[in-house]
Parts: structure tokens; C-alpha cells; sequence
């Protein structure tokens, strides 16, 4: 498998299992209707380790833009194959968000509530602040990284016996920081299914949130700046 279709599957299998479990506890009339937080981190876990061991002999199994490009400030990876995995990662993730709507396309129909229907596909503040979401951003993503850094040293991507650790850390992310904005913690797992709301013809939904979507961009890019750097002081 190319490093590219890796980065695809991979990150597809994580906004499926990922979206996919936001869905099944937020829309009316699934199986998992209001099973609550910690099912969702658990799917978000469960996602992220199936989906590096899927990949990670092929690509990295990095999956996420900011490991992407802290992995390349450490001099682990290539700068001119950055923009192919986030190329690559983008378009995983958009899928990734569309076979969800169409599996649960019935439920959208029957959730009158759009803030819910959004919230399958891209995060959103519990407490609307711009400086606090970001920092929680920041911080969620500074943590992911500087610990996939030391999971993965001196490798230039995560392995398969990494799966477990990071899937771990990113539970552990979501039990803790998850509640402030929903821990994207990873560019494309936002923005890829939020393009795709905007796109598809979901009834009764909103507008996308664009005045929030640099949030879990932007502060995801920052935390794993910082994490490369400590890391290369460390």
C-alpha cells in the first residue's frame, strides 16, 4: 500500500469509527441514543487504534496534519512529502464523514435538532470563548504530540505496537480536555467533515460554524509547534 493510500484508509477508518459513534449517541431513534461522553471516547479510542494498526506499516499511520508536521520540524519526516499526507489525510477524512451520513442518513431525518447534526461531523465549544477554545486546543494537541513523540522515538511515524499507547492517550485526552470543545486535536478530523456538512443535503441543518472553524485548525498546528520544540530541547 502506498504511503498516500494509507494516509487515506487510515484516516477515513478514524472519522468512521470516530463520526460514527457521535452519531449513534446524538441522533434520535439509534440503538445508542444518549449513551453519553464515554462512549464517545471510547469509540474515538477504539477508532484511532484500528485505524494506525490498519496503516502503520504502510504510511506512519500518522492520520492527523499536526503529527504530520511535528514528526517534519524533528527531522523525522520529509518536508516535500508533507503536503502529499495532508493531502491525503483531508480527503480520508471527508470520506470518512460521508459514509457516516449515509449509514445514519434515516436518523438525520429524524433529528430535528441541527446543532446535533453538526456536531457528528466537526467539534464545537461547550462555553463559546475564542482564546480559551484555542488554548484548549493547544494544550489537548501539545499533549497528543509530545506524548506520540516519545511513544514513537526515533521512529518517523507510529508503528503498530504504538496503536494501543496513542490510542490510549488520545482516551485519556478526550476523558480530561474533551469536555471544553469536543478535542479535535487534528486539523483534518475537523475541517475534512466539516466541508462535507456544508456539502451534503442534510435536512434541517445549520450553517457549518466557519466563524469557529480556524479554532481546531490553528490550535492543533500551535500545540504540536510547541511539542516539536520542547521535544527538541528535551
Amino acid at each position: 500500500m502506498s504511503p498516500f493510500l494509507g494516509e487515506f484508509i487510515g484516516t477515513a477508518v478514524l472519522i468512521i469509527m470516530g463520526d460514527g459513534v457521535v452519531a449513534n449517541v446524538v441522533l434520535n431513534k439509534t440503538k445508542g441514543q444518549n449513551s453519553g461522553w464515554i462512549v464517545i471516547t471510547f469509540g474515538w479510542a477504539i477508532g484511532v487504534f484500528i485505524a494506525v494498526y490498519m496503516v502503520a506499516s504502510s504510511s506512519g499511520a500518522h492520520l492527523n496534519p499536526a503529527v504530520t508536521i511535528a514528526l517534519t520540524v524533528i527531522e523525522k519526516f520529509s518536508w516535500t512529502d508533507v503536503p502529499l499526507y495532508i493531502t491525503a489525510q483531508l480527503l480520508g477524512a471527508a470520506t470518512g464523514a460521508l459514509l457516516v451520513w449515509f449509514s445514519y442518513k434515516k436518523h438525520f431525518e429524524e433529528t430535528s435538532d441541527a446543532e446535533l447534526k453538526l456536531a457528528v461531523f466537526c467539534t464545537g465549544p461547550a462555553i463559546r470563548n475564542t482564546w480559551l477554545n484555542l488554548f484548549s486546543e493547544i494544550l489537548g494537541t501539545f499533549i497528543l504530540i509530545l506524548g506520540i513523540l516519545f511513544i514513537t522515538a526515533p521512529s518517523a511515524g507510529i508503528g503498530s505496537l504504538d496503536a494501543l499507547p496513542v490510542a490510549l492517550l488520545v482516551l485519556g485526552i478526550g476523558l480530561s480536555l474533551g469536555g471544553l470543545t469536543g478535542y479535535a486535536i487534528n486539523p483534518a478530523r475537523d475541517l475534512g467533515p466539516r466541508i462535507m456538512h456544508a456539502l451534503l443535503p442534510i435536512p434541517g441543518k445549520r450553517d457549518s460554524d466557519w466563524s469557529y472553524a480556524w479554532i481546531p485548525v490553528a490550535g492543533p498546528v500551535i500545540g504540536a509547534l510547541l511539542a516539536a520544540g520542547l521535544k527538541l530541547l528535551l
